[in-house]
């Protein structure tokens, strides 16, 4: 039975949810930690990624009645019973633990989980069942219980700092205020010599206040080693649900405990009706944390109006956050706080009007202080940008404030951190004149198609005057002539020439061969193909049109294959011995994922080699036995942590062969596991030359010295070799050509090989942080990484090779409907294109190295999607960037779409990817990867990617209407939907343009706004059943259609997880003299700005993926989640 009806809480209930580690799936628990807050209780949410040791800390500092986390990413067994063991270890074990995962937890795991001791795991057929507001009405009852009723000895342990024992006390005084007074007396005052100092801070809302403490905490971290805070964050909560989001916890990352080593205590506080910034509790709290002996504490406030002021009260040292957008700078003689504040920060320096609002506040601060002998510069008001990594704003506003606290202090803090200090200055990735490129690029578009329908009418008129002259009497042709002359006037030259070539265009292509070139090289292709009834098929058909405007508007806007604006394609014809279809492969470790590579490669004229990597990787990560690192190693995606395992995957594979291809489905880390690609192509190239030379004892030898005489195990391929592996890539395992070959040979090889691969790597960090949240570095320097990648590529002449694969799919599987995936997508390629070219890159010399990649579901505007991408890529190109041909066409590669799997009726899944198929391979996509049936409940099995395989190639082979080419052309529906689509995006280019671009935008999160209000709409039709989907909310089996347990299930073995772990042992045994200096030049090469790929190269040599995170994050800051 579905419940509608909202559960009443008897007490206050306090919930912290995230999504488990190394997972981004962060929508689904969005959406329930809303529905717990309208539902009344106050949620400390995490975000995604979290690990279990960061969940239980926070779960015990907010003295939390529930965990509820989504674990999508495989390894939920080992994640959940881990956090469970840890709340037993640290004495929570009255924290209430709930999961769910979709279709991921089976029953069977499901059962185990519980009967653990894991309160509640919430299946699919649950939510069918009860519901959304059932299910969280279930996690509310079995919550509702009081917290710091019963103490037991915790006043005791207050003095050594027990994180238990001061958050049990904060609950206590919270809870039950009325025998707050009594219990705080019990409590013993800190000893007359510790000095405990209160650093309020305040401000509007949505200055970036939190942003701004987790910087001032993690440069006091480093700064202080001995030293402890205690942190205080109020949030309001609402006056009609009684419910709270207290959100600050997401924005931080300096709390993370590895950070701290348990230096810093976290409690976030609702204002529970008092309409205050502050909790009524606010004074016990403080006095609890006193008792504590921290040496610091922050006390943070909600958003404040002009006239609160009510963090004076309990503040040594006060701290205000203000933005630039404050209005006329009258409206600062109305704010209180410019009176009481010791410092005060103009956050989001980067903003229009910042240098102005500076001055005035200073001015301002001045006049309410009558400061007049002292100038208006030394005014303790700093601008600062938080969100920037290392701003140097945001030093100077830390060295002032550690001036203030020492004012107060008996013993000053003596602080040694030593930043660079300065006036905060944004590092723009695009300049901030060149804003409004998409609303650029959608008027010179427009003004395109206005002109060839322009061209089409002159055309039209021309013919009818051509036809007229013809067909009047003498005396009037005089007069037809002139019209005709003044119409040809105003006829373009290319109109003229689509005219003169039109018939001679359509022999062309009815000759037995057409003859075309690419890259100067001539290519003859046969034009038809011969059906069982000997009837011949066209593989491209043109128009049999007459009139001039169907000509021209047909020529200008449509236009065959391979031409301007490649509405149905980018090249004249398919290549007959390559099919669009992609080998998909990724679990276990480098071995397994290898062998399943071959397996579907038999007897395939070219190998495009799709991998999918496990989410231990996806953030940059290395294996570990850590329970919760260690139950994702090599599920869902392959294990890759190291070159030698880059080297394991694609063995048998010559990277260096034009049929080869290989696609890597990463971003956060994509510049690593790039480095890690191109080293084994590299290597692959040593290995044939040493071969060939007869070389192999150096490398037995350098082996020899490298492991055998330090007494290490030579890294090695795990099994045997599948057929179709002859070994090519396992000869370097543990070492590099550069250790073998003289200087020259190996750079001649190095360069063959760069110029040589084919392929892609994902490396899309705009659609992480819109859609998936896969990010790991901070986006300026995520964005920083990628130029880094495409201005080396253009060095070492990587042509084949694409430096990022601007991903929809993404968007799409978050909850995007076509338009937006489409319109997102292309914003997200131009803003790339805008940041290249403002790195000093030639818009030639990158443009053919970028790719798309979208998803493919069955609605209708799927059908058009990818001519709709090619004409506003090419039409933008061409008139917008003055690109030649190749930047102008765009790669479309697509893959079936993954949200349209269900874990009901999973067999009914081909029928829908068949028809995504269908779509893709009419609208003449570049490659295409067909999804498995089975993909919706486990890791795919080798039988159901063999189907999935299957469907592409009986379109591609056996379908008879798929053996012409260009099907979609001179259907009026199609036309209809290709305009229909086409100003749809441009509109949506618009609106991303009216907030900034796609980074301005991205700041207020509308991309990620709209894709979630998308998704809930389609599970709201889909709810409700207005929205039909066969076997899943209509056409039921007699049963109900219940989820489908997997027949296999795909895990990967202990044994691989522990390989995967000893190898990378080994591998920081074999190369410990020499790692850290890599890892040291690689932070020094980011520092000096200089191009990181370059050194990446080098690095990956040495150093594990995560060696390279780590190192990384140092220079680049970590991503800062937000909701």
């Amino acid at each position: 039975m579905i419940e509608t009806t909202v559960y009443q809480p008897k007490h206050k209930i306090r919930i912290l949810t995230a999504a488990s580690l190394f997972d981004g799936h962060d929508a689904a628990i969005n959406i329930m930690r809303r529905i717990m807050q309208s539902s009344g209780a106050e949620i400390i949410h995490l975000g995604h990624n979290r690990s279990a040791l960061e969940i239980v800390d926070a779960a015990i500092q907010e003295d939390v009645q529930g965990i509820a986390i989504t674990s999508y990413q495989g390894g939920h067994n080992e994640f959940f019973k881990y956090i469970y063991d840890l709340l037993k270890e640290k004495n929570c074990g009255h924290i209430k633990l709930f999961g769910g995962g979709g279709g991921t937890i089976l029953p069977s795991e499901i059962a185990d989980l519980q009967q653990y001791g894991i309160t509640r795991i919430y299946s699919p057929d649950d939510g069918r069942h009860m519901g959304l507001q059932g299910m969280i009405n279930d996690l509310l009852k079995q919550c509702d219980f009081e917290t710091g009723a019963s103490l037991n000895g915790e006043v005791k342990e207050l003095k050594a700092g027990n994180v238990r024992a001061v958050a049990r006390l904060i609950s206590a005084v919270e809870n039950f205020p009325d025998t707050a007074k009594e219990l705080l007396a019990t409590i013993p005052k800190s000893s007359s010599n510790k000095q405990t100092l209160v650093l309020g801070i305040t401000g509007t809302g949505g200055a970036g206040k939190s942003s701004l403490v987790d910087e001032i905490i993690r440069r006091f971290i480093l700064d202080f080693p001995e030293k402890t805070i205690g942190i205080l964050s109020v949030d309001p909560s609402k006056r009609r649900t009684g419910g709270a989001l207290l959100g600050d916890r997401i924005r931080m990352n300096a709390i993370h405990p590895e950070f701290h080593h348990n230096r810093v205590f976290m409690r976030s506080l609702a204002t529970r009706q008092s309409n205050l910034a502050l909790s009524p509790h606010i004074k016990n709290a403080l006095d609890i944390l006193k008792a504590a002996s921290f040496d610091l504490i922050i006390l943070e406030t909600s958003g404040i109006g002009q006239s609160d002021t009510e963090i004076i009260d309990f503040s040594d040292v006060s701290l205000y956050v203000m933005t630039p957008e404050y209005g006329a700078a009258t409206q600062l003689e109305k704010i209180d706080m410019l009176d009481f504040a010791d410092l005060i920060a103009i956050n989001k320096f980067d903003k229009r009007g910042a240098l102005d609002a500076l001055r005035d506040v200073r001015k301002q601060y001045q006049r309410n202080k009558q400061l007049w002998d002292i100038s208006i510069d030394e005014m303790p008001v700093y601008g600062t940008i938080a969100s920037q990594f290392n701003d140097p704003g945001m030093n100077l506003l830390y060295e002032k404030l550690i001036l203030n606290i020492n004012k107060k202090l008996n013993i000053p803090w003596k602080s040694t951190l030593g930043l660079p200090t300065g006036e905060s200055e944004k590092i723009y990735i695009i300049p901030p004149g060149r804003t409004r490129y998409l609303s650029e690029i959608s008027d010179s578009n427009r003004k395109y198609d206005q002109w060839s329908i322009k061209q089409a009418e002159q055309a039209q008129k021309w013919q009818a005057l051509k036809i007229t002259e013809d067909l009047v009497s003498p005396d009037v042709k005089p007069e037809i002539k002139k019209q005709t002359l003044e119409i040809e006037k105003t006829i373009d030259g290319i109109t003229r020439s689509i005219l003169e070539e039109w018939e001679t265009k359509k022999k062309e292509y009815k000759n037995d061969h057409f003859i075309y070139k690419v890259r100067d090289k001539e290519i003859s292709v046969p034009t038809f193909t011969t059906s069982l009834s000997h009837s011949r098929i066209p593989r491209v058909c043109l128009p049999d049109y007459k009139g001039w405007y169907d000509i021209i508007k047909w020529s200008l806007q449509e236009n065959v294959p391979g031409e301007f604006p490649y509405a149905a394609g980018v090249f004249p014809f398919k290549r007959k011995e390559e099919d669009p279809t992609r080998m998909f492969a990724g679990e276990g470790g480098p071995e397994r994922t290898n062998r399943r590579f071959h397996y579907v490669s038999v007897d395939m004229p070219a190998n495009r080699l799709s991998t999918a990597f496990d989410s231990v990787t996806l953030y940059g990560e290395d294996p570990d036995y850590r329970p919760d690192i260690f139950g994702k190693v090599g599920n869902s995606g392959v294990s890759i942590c190291s070159l030698d395992d880059a080297k394991k995957l694609y063995s048998g594979f010559d990277l260096c062969n034009p049929r080869t291809s290989v696609s890597m489905t990463i971003n956060g880390p994509a510049a690593t596991i790039c480095a890690f690609f191109m080293n084994t192509a590299i290597d692959q190239q040593c290995e044939l030359y040493i071969k060939a030379n007869g070389l192999e004892h150096k490398v037995e030898a350098a082996l020899k010295a490298k492991f055998d005489d330090q007494n290490l195990p030579r890294p090695k391929y795990d099994g045997e070799l599948p057929p179709g592996n002859n070994g090519l890539g396992l000869m370097f395992l543990g070492l590099s050509g550069d250790q073998i070959l003289d200087a020259p040979i190996y750079e001649e090889l190095k360069n063959k090989a760069l110029s040589s691969v084919r392929g892609t790597v994902q490396a899309d960090i705009l659609k992480e942080d819109q859609a998936q949240n896969t990010c790991i570095f901070s986006t300026e320097f995520s964005l920083k990484l990628m130029g880094d990648v495409q201005d080396y590529f253009i060095q070492k002449n990587v042509r084949n090779f694409y430096s990022v694969s601007i991903s929809g799919y993404h968007i799409a599987e978050a909850g995007a409907n076509p338009i937006s995936q489409l319109a997102f997508t292309l914003a997200n390629g131009f803003t790339f294109v805008e940041y290249y070219l403002s790195r000093g890159m030639h818009i030639d010399d990158f443009a053919p190295n970028l790719s798309f990649f979208f998803s493919n579901g069955v609605d209708p505007e799927y059908a058009v999607i990818g001519r709709v991408a090619r004409k506003i890529w090419a039409k933008a190109m061409k008139i917008k960037y003055n690109a030649n041909e190749r930047s102008q066409m765009l790669k479309y590669h697509i893959q079936t779409s993954g949200r349209s799997l269900h874990a009901q009726e999973i067999s009914f899944n081909d029928i829908r990817t068949t028809l995504q198929a269908l779509y893709a391979i009419y609208d003449n996509c570049n490659s295409l990867h067909t999804n498995a049936y089975d993909e919706a409940i486990t890791t795919p099995t080798e039988e159901s990617v063999r189907r999935a395989m299957a469907i592409q190639l009986i379109i591609n082979n056996e379908l008879g209407l798929a053996k012409n080419e260009n099907p979609l052309q001179g259907s009026f529906i199609i036309e209809e939907l290709t305009e229909l689509v086409e100003e749809a995006v441009l509109m949506e280019f618009d609106r991303i343009s009216e907030r900034g671009g796609v980074l301005g935008a991205m700041e207020t999160m509308y991309q990620r706004s709209k894709i979630q209000e998308e998704s809930l709409y389609y599970e709201t039709l889909k709810h409700t059943g207005e929205y039909p989907i066969i076997g899943v909310n209509t056409f039921l089996s007699k049963d109900g259609s219940p989820t489908i347990l997997p027949k296999e299930v795909i895990r990967a073995t202990d044994e691989e997880k522990k390989d995967q772990i000893h190898a990378l042992e080994n591998l920081k045994k074999a190369n410990i003299s020499v790692s850290d200096n890599h890892l040291k030049n690689l932070q020094l090469v980011a520092i000096k700005n200089k191009n990181i790929f370059e050194e990446l190269i080098e690095a990956t040599k040495y150093c594990s993926l995560g060696q390279i995170t780590q190192a990384l994050y140092a220079v680049g800051g970590k991503y800062r989640r937000n909701m």
